[in-house]
């Protein structure tokens, strides 16, 4: 027997407040959010106040579904950037070796939610590597130039 209605109710429909909650028991059933959106949203939020601008995700390789399980390169662009960076798992860590282009001196943040911001410059080759980056949502951003020329590209968000 379903909850249609019975014979002789007056409506052989449900009505629109049952029908929504009972097609909202059926998504998150079947398509449940992840565990871990709500950490993810506020990660992203964090740089809300900065003025970024987000680079373009170019080549996933294996590392479609932004989780990786071990090594993959990912290709990020703006208009006059791009960042190439090569991930390596080393144990339960991850080494980043990165390039940009054009190449310069500029600082790299790698932010992993819950773990703090892990830092460096750039050699004039463009070359950067960060090691012992910890696992988790991790974003990559960029300064370029100084003082009121300053700007900060970011990368979507990845997890390692």
């Amino acid at each position: 027997m379903n909850d249609i209605g019975a014979p002789g109710s007056g409506s052989a429909l449900p009505d629109d407040e049952t029908l929504l909650a009972d097609l909202g028991r059926f998504l998150d059933e079947l398509d449940p959010p992840p565990d871990d959106l709500v950490q993810r949203v506020q990660f992203a939020l964090e740089l809300e106040n900065l003025d970024v601008e987000v680079a373009r995700w170019e080549r996933a390789g294996e590392l479609a579904g932004v989780r990786s399980t071990a090594t993959g390169t990912i290709t990020f662009t703006v208009s006059d950037l791009t960042v190439m960076v090569n991930l390596t798992r080393v144990g339960k860590l991850h080494r980043i070796d990165g390039w940009l282009a054009p190449a310069g001196g500029y600082q790299v943040e790698v932010r992993v939610a819950d773990e703090g911001t892990f830092a460096t410059v750039a050699d004039e080759g463009g070359r950067f590597v960060l090691e012992n980056v910890p696992c988790g949502t991790t974003q990559i951003l960029v300064h370029l130039g100084e003082g009121p020329r300053r700007r900060t590209v970011v990368t979507p968000t990845v997890v390692l």
